[in-house]
């Protein structure tokens, strides 16, 4: 069996830009109201009522279709666009899916699952997610639970980029493959403190694009634990080691009673993050070597 980044032959990247398929909104200052590339915002409504099937009942009595007539064109409109969604993501997961011979059969309520979700997905970028997932599920069941689709359908396009900007930061634990954010290390306070000073070694992650909000606004998405949690505390030649995408790092402690902080992954923050084929954030791995040298000797 081939695990899900395997069995992708094409990456979906989701990048800070705008989505081709979503307008971009700009505020005239002259005018009161808002436009999209010079459109206002009546015509975008009037727009989105005539892809809905919805402008018939917005026209002048003598002009309107009875409401039974109306009712049935909504009604065709959805079913058409939402066999339009599935096809679409179906034909894409065919290009993620692998002709490799597998062992396990497909569960036919996963997939029912599956479709009842996915349909009313329009934007073309999230299909190609909802794509990857059903090819995953296909190659390797088990890889994405129902839980993690249902979060997933309530998520925003803006809500997947700021899943991926968490993802470019994330190190992976080798024992549990589990991810988490490393915010820094430092020295358990002792008597000595009282003298010197506690040893810590903070990340300041607002620097890499990722603020307290956004560690909120993952938490509240059930992808992230808001609060931070930390190893159990290292002696002096303690070691712990971990991933950071394709490069392995361990971790020695130079004294007694360190301890690395950081923000866990959920198991459906996991499971989603499978999706994410971004490149890591190099600056972020040099920051967190020079913060960890104090207290680690890193290799």
């Amino acid at each position: 069996m081939k695990s899900t980044d395997e069995t992708n032959r094409t990456e979906v990247v989701i990048t800070e830009d705008h989505d081709n398929n979503s307008p971009q909104q700009n505020s005239d200052s002259n005018q009161n109201n808002s436009t999209v590339n010079n459109i206002t915002s009546q015509r975008q409504l009037l727009n989105l009522a005539h892809q809905f099937s919805l402008d018939n009942g917005l026209r002048s009595s003598e002009k309107k279709l009875p409401i039974d007539e109306r009712v049935f064109r909504f009604q065709e409109s959805c079913k058409l666009r939402r066999q339009k969604n599935l096809e679409s993501i179906l034909k894409q997961a065919l290009t993620y899916s692998s002709n490799d011979e597998i062992t396990d059969k497909a569960d036919i309520d996963w997939f029912n699952s599956f479709i009842l979700l996915a349909e009313n997905i329009s934007n073309s970028t999230m299909q190609a997610l909802w794509a990857k997932i059903l090819a995953g599920e296909l190659a390797r069941p088990g890889s994405f639970s129902l839980k993690a689709l249902k979060v997933f359908k309530d998520m925003s396009m803006n809500d997947a980029k700021l899943l991926a900007k968490a993802h470019r930061i994330a190190s992976k634990d080798p024992a549990s493959s589990n991810l988490r954010i490393i915010t820094g290390c430092y020295q358990k306070p002792n008597f000595l403190s009282l003298f010197i000073g506690t040893k810590n070694y903070p990340i300041n992650l607002a620097a890499f694009g990722i603020n307290y909000s956004d560690i909120l606004a993952l938490a509240n998405n059930n992808l992230l634990f808001s609060q931070e949690a930390e190893t159990r505390p290292l002696s002096k030649g303690g070691q712990v080691s971990f991933n950071f995408h394709l490069t392995n790092l361990t971790l020695e402690s130079k004294i007694n009673e360190v301890c690395i902080k950081f923000y866990k992954f959920t198991a459906i923050g996991n499971e989603l993050a499978q999706l994410i084929t971004d490149s890591p954030n190099e600056k972020y791995l040099d920051n967190l070597k020079l913060s960890l040298q104090p207290l680690f000797s890193v290799n």
